[in-house]
């Protein structure tokens, strides 16, 4: 198993406990009554993505302002774009879940497959270093457009908000509702205590892109 993952992430561990690690969600060390899971590797690799990937942009677009970088930077590193790298990687297929998630069809959904592909990024720093983790991400980010996300609906609003004051869009979760492995999360978007707008989804990433959407369509109607 370990090999055909390796081979399809273009490297070996020395310390395959490492891997194991970043391929077990906590659905399933849960069932089996492991400690770890990897919500902590997939903190740490979102730094060395970050990391990896402010320094190819920032070098490859030499006169463009921080702004735009910011933006480009939140494109290639979002949500959808490491689902779909991980969906390439088939890294769902290897992954360690609980019944409940294999159930609802959890080796698709978005938010593990994309966590996994953070995870599993920090694994490959601890067990090789930086150098190690660049060279697993570096292949990938040369193959994307390094364009702004049209879609970023929470850039959109700030934008439009700034044009009217230096207030600052304030999201805040006011409900969770259904089991672990399936929660749905309602955000609302407010500006000095008014609310602009409420949205849904099943990670509260998500959830305020949908609130900032709402709000979006509210203010320009």
């Amino acid at each position: 198993m370990y090999t055909d993952i390796e081979n399809i992430i273009g490297y070996h561990f020395k310390n395959k406990d490492f891997l194991q690690e970043a391929l077990t969600h906590k659905s399933f060390a849960g069932e089996h009554r492991r400690t770890k899971h990897n919500e902590r590797l997939e903190f740490l690799g979102d730094s060395i993505l970050g990391a990896v990937v402010a320094d190819y942009i920032y070098n490859q677009c030499p006169h463009v302002e921080e702004g735009v970088l910011s933006k480009i930077k939140s494109n290639l590193v979002s949500r959808r774009n490491l689902h779909l790298w991980g969906k390439q990687m088939s890294l769902g297929k290897f992954m360690l879940l609980g019944h409940g998630e294999i159930a609802t069809g959890g080796r698709e959904r978005d938010s593990i497959v994309s966590n996994a592909v953070e995870a599993v990024i920090g694994a490959v720093y601890l067990d090789g270093g930086y150098s190690a983790a660049q060279a697993v991400i570096l292949p990938w980010v040369r193959s994307q457009a390094l364009t702004q996300d049209a879609q970023d609906f929470k850039s959109i609003l700030q934008e439009f908000l700034q044009k009217r004051g230096p207030q600052t869009p304030v999201y805040e979760v006011v409900q969770t509702v259904g089991p672990e492995h399936d929660k749905v999360f309602t955000v609302q978007v407010s500006l000095l205590g008014q609310v602009l707008g409420r949205g849904k989804g099943h990670n509260k990433k998500s959830a305020e892109q949908a609130a900032a959407q709402n709000a979006l369509t509210q203010l320009k109607k």
